[in-house]
């Protein structure tokens, strides 16, 4: 397998990139120099003064720029490797399986070359950095009036952050990760679960895989899985293919499988002039294109699936350049069915 391209970030593969910026009408977005978006920022900034904006609402986009700035650089040197962030209690003791089930968790996904990030606290935090060790870790720490501090394995780390919003954290964790993978725990853990699973499905971040990881024979995610098929599934608040947003399993080596498999073929995706645009790490054979055309016309809104090499709107992500593509118009409501596609390429191709 070749070395790993940079990833995209999600946000930037999930937006459409063509159209453009309010204060250049006709030029597509992807050509606007950085220099020129900075410039939006600080005439922003002069018009929350110009709005008589509070002293508190300056300060919160002030503090929220600068928080992002700051995680901007801190990940800058890492963009090549990909990462898992992992989410559970903090209250988790060392001897608790689950807790044993994420420092192996780490352990195996640091050995396949990926990094971990968490939220920087004791119990499942504490438990995958454990296991990646420090080198392989960063921590999105959160000031709170309790419990949160930088666990040891990351305390005093250049790739720890301290974060006063919640909001810019969560940003950054789902930005800047591949997998979202999560152990047991309170509502913090489902509030991210839930998180996740709704961009994916809104269409506002790029796929990525979600796993939900139990203790060996547990059954807290089993628990979960029934509450989403018998409270939301079966009253109509999601559809049958949303269920394939997530994977739930008591098995770490199942879950390694599971975050490294999704990329074993697909590699990013970007929308291109409306067009839904799949890096591959390889061609398609003949064979799955035609299966692919006819088992998932359904998410099509015209035209169908074609292979082509890198598109010139992609020209900003040299990187990616020598990978093939897979294009079709995507109707951007049938995310499930897309995840479907995705595993179908991933178990087939090669």
């Amino acid at each position: 397998m070749p070395a790993d391209p940079t990833p995209s970030t999600p946000f930037d593969a999930a937006v459409d990139p063509d159209p453009p910026v309010a204060d250049a009408p006709g030029r597509p977005s992807h050509v606007v120099p950085p220099d020129e978006y900075a410039g939006q920022i600080k005439e922003t900034a002069d018009k929350l003064l110009r709005d008589r904006a509070s002293r508190g609402d300056v300060k919160l986009v002030a503090t929220a720029v600068r928080e992002l700035r700051y995680c901007f650089k801190v990940f800058a040197g890492y963009r090549g490797r990909r990462k898992a962030v992992v989410f559970g209690s903090a209250r988790t003791p060392p001897d608790h399986p689950a807790y044993r089930a994420a420092e192996a968790f780490g352990r195996d996904l640091a050995g396949a070359g990926w990094m971990v990030i968490t939220g920087a606290g004791g119990g499942i935090m504490e438990a995958g950095h454990r296991g990646a060790g420090r080198e392989n870790s960063f921590g999105l720490n959160i000031l709170l009036p309790f419990e949160q501090s930088a666990n040891p394995v990351v305390r005093g780390d250049p790739k720890l952050v301290t974060m006063r919003y919640f909001f810019t954290r969560k940003l950054m964790l789902i930005k800047e990760s591949d997998a979202v993978v999560l152990f047991p725990g309170g509502f913090g853990t489902h509030d991210e679960g839930f998180e996740a699973i709704t961009l994916i499905q809104t269409g506002k971040s790029h796929l990525f895989p979600v796993v939900m990881v139990d203790e060996p024979g547990g059954t807290y995610w089993a628990h979960w899985r029934r509450f989403v098929e018998e409270g939301l599934l079966a009253r109509g608040y999601i559809g049958p293919h949303d269920t394939s947003l997530y994977r739930i399993t008591d098995s770490v080596e199942d879950a390694i499988k599971e975050v490294t498999g999704f990329y074993r073929v697909y590699h990013s995706m970007r929308y291109v002039r409306g067009d839904l645009v799949l890096r591959l790490r390889s061609r398609l054979t003949d064979r799955l294109l035609a299966d692919i055309r006819g088992r998932f016309a359904d998410i099509l809104t015209g035209g169908t699936f074609r292979q082509v090499d890198a598109l010139p709107e992609e020209a900003n992500e040299p990187d990616l350049a020598g990978l093939p593509r897979l294009t079709f118009r995507f109707d951007r409501h049938a995310a499930g069915r897309l995840r479907q596609l995705i595993d179908v390429i991933n178990a087939e191709g090669y």
